[in-house]
């Protein structure tokens, strides 16, 4: 089975199960008191402290609006999910937190997340963002951005995109970073070309850990081809993400393997850059993954009715998803922000290598998971049998995913 990148559930797969009292909801020590003076209560959002400028004004209208008082709490993302893991069973935290989509096995597996009720505004939003939004068949999440990599190249030393792989190979040198560990978020597009997703799907688009598609006949061939990749020094687990950028910034390479984050130090160096989809090894779609972030509604919280009102009537607003695009640079969740923001050449080009994206898996082992991938390729380059070894990764996968 192929990652079903277009399966997402239908708009309003979730109904609040109740009509909740806008009453303020308790928080922790970090995100203040509620206020009981105010007539329609509280909202306490945790966010990412470089995005709370970005949604002041959203926050701002909201009250004015309802009279529920939304209050932004700036956090570091290091310990935003630790955080809210711990305190919301206490009764404490926000009521919405800002994270990432691959949070959402963690955050389902411990209770801490409600359902959210997109209703029709599920079809506005990019199917990529809608897809990692949802877990076990249920939208959890309200997207925001989509982050996924493709092909920086120096549009001075090479003019044309490449068709294929070996056509990037020979027309000037590629550099992805890989490291000791290897790196199988970066090396995945090539793995999906050779038809051997992480996981198979089920009906809902979601992720079945007890389909591993590893162990298909597509992953020996991708562990055959990355084998002769590390002999023939295309691939080398010498090269991690410090001397791959160093080698694009100099000119030793015309390509680089990378996600948007990068972009900013190519063109502070004066590249002239050009974004391309990721030339596949074989006749299929090369699908790198995609990261998805966006907000969550505490399981606890008092106020989920005016939770998930804010969160898809106001931080669901092209608006809103634009000022958070001004303030990160990456690619809005919905459609109509997405086409605004891809004016810009560069995001026009992560976009359209986007459409072919698929989430990052969000099953609570995938840590685990990420150990074992990234050892088996790393040795895998380094001249390890390409057979035997993605065997034993597809055995520890399986272990480790039970």
């Amino acid at each position: 089975m192929k990652v079903n990148k277009r399966g997402i559930v239908a708009a309003g797969v979730i109904a609040l199960v109740s009509t909740l009292s806008l009453a303020g909801c308790s928080t922790g020590t970090d995100g203040g008191d509620a206020s009981d003076g105010d007539s329609g209560g509280t909202l306490t959002v945790w966010v990412d402290a470089e995005r709370v400028d970005a949604l002041q004004s959203a926050a701002d209208s909201y009250e004015e609006k309802t009279g529920v008082t939304v209050e932004l709490v700036g956090k570091s993302v290091d310990d935003m999910k630790d955080d809210f893991i711990q305190q919301v069973p206490t009764g404490k935290g926000p009521d919405v937190v800002m994270g990432a989509h691959d949070w959402l096995g963690e955050l389902s597996t411990n209770g801490v997340v409600a359902p959210l009720e997109l209703g029709d505004s599920s079809a506005d939003y990019l199917p990529v963002a809608l897809q990692a939004a949802t877990y076990d068949g249920t939208v959890y999440m309200l997207p925001y951005a989509v982050e996924n990599i493709a092909v920086l190249r120096n549009a001075d030393m090479v003019p044309a995109a490449p068709t294929s792989f070996d056509d990037m190979v020979a027309k000037g040198a590629f550099v992805v970073e890989q490291g000791a560990e290897g790196n199988p978020y970066h090396l995945y597009p090539f793995q999906t070309a050779f038809g051997a997703p992480v996981f198979g799907t089920d009906d809902s688009g979601s992720y079945d850990s007890a389909d591993l598609q590893l162990g298909s006949a597509g992953g020996t061939a991708f562990a055959e081809w990355l084998a002769a990749q590390g002999a023939a020094g295309t691939l080398n687990t010498d090269i991690d993400g410090e001397i791959a950028k160093q080698q694009f910034l100099d000119g030793t390479a015309a390509f680089w393997l990378t996600g948007p984050w990068n972009v900013g130090a190519a063109t502070d160096a004066g590249i002239n850059v050009a974004i391309d989809p990721i030339p596949s090894p074989t006749a299929e779609t090369a699908s790198p993954f995609a990261g998805v972030k966006g907000f969550f509604v505490s399981s606890e919280s008092t106020n989920k009715v005016a939770a998930n009102d804010f969160l898809v009537n106001y931080l669901g607003t092209e608006e809103v998803q634009l000022e958070l695009f001004e303030a990160g640079n990456v690619l809005p969740a919905l459609t109509a922000a997405a086409d605004s923001a891809a004016s810009d050449p560069i995001i026009a080009g992560f976009q359209a290598v986007g459409a072919d994206a698929v989430p990052m898996p969000a099953i609570p082992a995938m840590g685990s998971v990420w150990e074992f991938w990234g050892v088996a390729e790393a040795a895998i380059i380094n001249g390890s049998d390409p057979t035997s070894t993605w065997q034993k990764l597809v055995d520890d996968v399986a272990a480790a995913t039970e």
